[in-house]
Parts: structure tokens; sequence; C-alpha cells
């Protein structure tokens, strides 16, 4: 009970089994039952366990982990692993005695004298006796007989991703107390307190325990604890310690944490540079550097606006050119409708609204 099948693409949970009648039944996310044997889900050709619950560690709810999550430094760190576990097991460090190091087998390793605990035990101590930082450094600081052995379960059973910590993967972090009524809630609170002024995540549980009561009827005992939800929302939309105003920038679609910019105006990035020439604001005056801020759309590489400053640019030139960016072009009487263009980062409606002359 309490574990989880997909079942032609949805989610079931076993509500309980009858091994007696050979029935097993299923509860669906969305509450409907079902009662089916255990040969109709042995012989389905689209039923599977749920990672959410049938793996562990770091592919808890995820895709299977594999060498390629690791960075070339882990790599690195679990291929030592795996040599220190081959020289257990077989003595040599290669795990293939046709390919001897040199000096291998050590005497405390040498299979035909020692047994499999005592090697295991001479591992241990080796590695103790390495100085601490450097055994730090190669994630072997922490190494005894029951890591070694865990290390080998996991070898046999996943190969040489088995040796990585699933610390360096991803968190195996599923909570089960996030239903799919409490990720409502979380979704809903989340959109009101992004338009009004910075609130504490103590509020925010409040909220969210609101919302659950008055739409699913769910009693404040039933709701997550304050450091589940606080974990979750960290997880979710990060810190939060950033200014109000700049919540929205999570709605930007990004991929590997790169924003996909896939029409014009959806991105305007604006820069300052000194130009190269001094320039005189009359014949009489003294030269000075001339500032040059523009706002350069990044689909089109088009340049939106500029402005050129005698001093250094302030606030208030950057609001301009944001004015500039957003202000419709005149349009000549003799032009017709379809010379009218929306402009970068302007909502249609607004981009009709083009000024004429």
């Amino acid at each position: 009970m309490g574990s989880e099948l997909v079942l032609d693409g949805a989610e079931w949970r076993v509500e309980r089994g009858e091994p007696h009648a050979g029935r097993v039944h299923l509860v669906g996310l969305d509450g409907n039952r079902q009662s089916v044997t255990f040969r109709f889900l042995a012989h389905h050709s689209d039923c599977h366990v749920s990672s959410r619950t049938g793996a562990e560690g770091a592919d808890r709810g995820r895709q299977p982990k594999s060498l390629r999550d690791l960075t070339p430094g882990q790599l690195r760190l679990v291929k030592l692993r795996f040599a220190h576990l081959m020289e257990v097991n077989t003595g040599f460090r290669s795990g293939d005695p046709l390919r001897p190091e040199p000096g291998e087998p050590k005497p405390q390793y040498d299979p035909d004298t020692t047994f499999l605990t005592q090697r295991r035990l001479a591992k241990v101590a080796e590695l103790e006796a390495m100085g601490r930082m450097e055994a730090k450094a190669l994630a072997l600081d922490q190494v005894g007989v029951r890591t070694l052995i865990r290390w080998e379960n996991r070898r046999q059973r996943d190969g040489l991703i088995g040796c990585a910590d699933d610390r360096w993967l991803r968190e195996s972090g599923s909570y089960p107390s996030v239903t799919a009524e409490v990720r409502e809630a979380i979704l809903a609170v989340r959109q009101e307190t992004r338009r009004l002024s910075k609130v504490s995540m103590a509020t925010k549980v409040r909220l969210i325990t609101q919302y659950m009561h008055e739409r699913f009827g769910t009693e404040p005992e039933d709701v997550p604890s304050y450091p589940v939800l606080r974990r979750v929302w960290r997880e979710w939309f990060g810190t939060g310690r950033g200014r109000q105003r700049n919540e929205r920038a999570a709605d930007l679609v990004s991929n590997d944490g790169f924003v996909l910019i896939d029409r014009p105006g959806k991105v305007v990035a604006l820069d300052t540079t000194v130009l190269p020439v001094m320039v005189r604001e009359s014949v009489f005056d003294e030269p000075v550097k001339v500032h040059l801020t523009i706002a350069l759309c990044a689909y089109t590489h088009s340049i939106c606006a500029f402005r050129l400053t005698l001093v250094s640019d302030t606030s208030v030139d950057v609001a301009m050119l944001l004015r500039d960016v957003m202000l419709p072009l005149p349009m000549r009487d003799d032009w017709g409708m379809e010379m009218e263009w929306p402009y970068p980062g302007l909502p249609a409606a607004v981009g009709r609204r083009v000024r004429r002359a």
C-alpha cells in the first residue's frame, strides 16, 4: 500500500491489495477508483512502477541517473572510487589481473591470501592514513567498511554510476505531503503575492492554509508544516531575496539557465559605453567625453533607441531611453495601416496605438 503505478500514462496509488483474491484496488489523482487483478497488471503493456515511490535516492521522481549527470571533476572522483573497489575485490585497481600496475597485487589486497573483509579493513586503514585535506579533496574522508559495502552493492546494480554520491546528482527530496491540492495552493499564492509588496514566508504559509481550507475544506493540521513549505518554496521559486518588481523575470522561458528568445522585443538589452571621441557643447566650451546608451533587441540585433549624454548617464537618461523604446514613431497621413508594426516588448493592443503626425 502507498506505492504508485503508471497505467496508460496516468498515475494510480495502491490503496490496498487482496492477495487471497488476486486483486488490487487503485486510486487515481482525481479520486477515481478501480479494482484490477494482478494478472492484468503483469501483462499490461503500459504499466510500470512510478519512480516517485519505486525508485530511491537521486532517481526518485526523476529519470534514472547516468554518468552524463556528473561534472568532469565528479566523474574523476567516481572512477577513483571504482579503482579502490576493484582493488578490494580483485587486488588490482584496473579490475583485470592481466593488466596489473607496478607492485600489484599488494600483500594486504592479494585475493589468494586474504579474505574480502580483511581487504576492506585494509582499505579503510589506508584511507585513514591519508592526509585529511587530501582525503577530503578526493571525497574519501568518511569511508568505512559499510560505505565500501554500499558502494559495491550499488556498483553491481548500476555500474560505474553506482559509486557516485546522490548529493552530486540532485536532491532526492520528494515530499509525500505535497499533494496535487497543495501544489495548486502554492501556485495560486505565488501568483497572488507576486503583485503585492514583499511578504514573509509565514504569511505565505497562512495564505496557503487559507486557500486549501476555502477550496478543498482541508483542516490546518492537514496542511504541510512550515519547514516543508519553506523548502518547497525555495526549491521552486528561489530564495526571494531579490526585488519584488523583478519577480516577473521568472516568466521568461529558459533552457539550462539560458533564456529562450523566440520573437523580436522579448528581451531588450541596455548598455552604456564611452565613445572614443570628445566633443564641445559649444564652440568655446571645453572638450568632454560622450556616453552612448543604446537599447538593443536581442532577437533581431537591431537598435530600438539610443541617447547621447555629455556626462555619465543617470537614471533619468535610462528612463528616457525606455520611453523612446515604448513610444511609437509618428506616421504620415498618407501611410496605410500596412505600414503599422508592433514595437519591441509591447502587447499588440498597445503596439497598435501608433501616434500619427
